[in-house]
């Protein structure tokens, strides 16, 4: 049985707060069947298109939704009361396809190939397994696991948990993924999360060195490079892989905000904001993505 686990983590911050996150841990269960699994958690059929989400509120007033459907976070508001995160106008929440905006998984494959473009992971249903409050942080744990739908296009057998943690100040999130198949596989994944900012005020700080993959013109040729600038903007279309990326990224987001962007194991960073493809929303959000690009075991 082999596992790899990925942590992310996102906080808020101002220019002179670059404090480390948090880790916490702890045991306390719950289900959910109930519309309270724990003390700053809630589970409501009362979503966008009635599908349920959780609620998770931070005793020093942050708060986030996460549907099941797809796993996704799509709110993470800070105290406050600012959505960081972007959810586009042209979402739908009926299931016939992925939510677009927040935080979507992309597993177990990153972008086109053989199977759907960004797999399968943020059109099923996930499951709540475990809920918790640390010091007044939620925790919750979500699970997905192989089935028909995935297996009529990637016959492997799996667990995906992934562990979202709400604080004042950050939202972290740890997808671990186990292999419980009697036969060996590989994937790619990315957390292709939609920050909200006013896209010509963005730069986003800390790539300057890494080599790219750029997918402007032609994503199925992308062209090799290497980043130069200390901080990269957003005057086009812009669709690129940082490889080997820093554990560490700051996001001004144009609207007053900096986010420091933490990773481990997620090896890539991906760049993305569609300038006119998407004219009735690109002014209003852009992708910084924490990503496994190439396949992994």
């Amino acid at each position: 049985m082999a596992m790899v686990s990925m942590p992310f983590s996102v906080r808020s911050l101002n220019s002179h707060n670059l404090r480390p996150t948090k880790r916490y841990s702890g045991m306390a269960f719950a289900t959910s069947r109930k519309e309270a699994v724990s003390v700053g958690v809630k589970i409501t059929t009362q979503g966008e298109g009635h599908l349920p989400k959780l609620v998770l509120t931070s005793d020093g007033g942050s708060e986030a939704e996460i549907y099941l459907f797809g796993g996704c976070i799509t709110s993470w508001k800070v105290p406050s009361g600012r959505d960081l995160l972007f959810v586009r106008p042209d979402a739908v929440f009926d299931k016939t396809k992925p939510i677009s905006g927040g935080i979507p998984h992309c597993f177990p494959q990153f972008g086109p190939g053989k199977m759907q473009q960004h797999g399968f992971a943020r059109n099923m249903d996930w499951s709540l397994v475990e809920s918790e409050n640390v010091e007044g942080n939620p925790i919750v744990t979500l699970e997905l696991k192989d089935g028909p739908y995935s297996r009529a296009m990637w016959d492997f057998s799996f667990q995906a948990r992934y562990k979202v943690i709400l604080s004042t100040k950050s939202i972290s999130t740890e997808l671990i993924v186990t292999n419980t198949d009697n036969k060996p596989f590989s994937f790619s994944s990315a957390l292709h999360t939609y920050f909200r900012a006013s896209i010509s005020g963005v730069s986003v700080k800390g790539l300057k060195g890494c080599k790219t993959l750029n997918k402007d013109p032609d994503p199925k040729n992308p062209i090799e490079g290497r980043e130069e600038r200390d901080a990269i903007i957003f005057p086009g279309f812009v669709d690129c892989i940082y490889l080997d990326a820093p554990k560490e990224l700051h996001l001004h987001n144009g609207l007053g905000d900096v986010i420091s962007i933490e990773n481990t194991n997620w090896s890539d960073a991906v760049l993305w904001n569609p300038h006119l493809q998407m004219e009735a929303c690109y002014k209003d959000f852009v992708c910084v993505e924490n990503a496994k690009s190439f396949p992994a075991t």
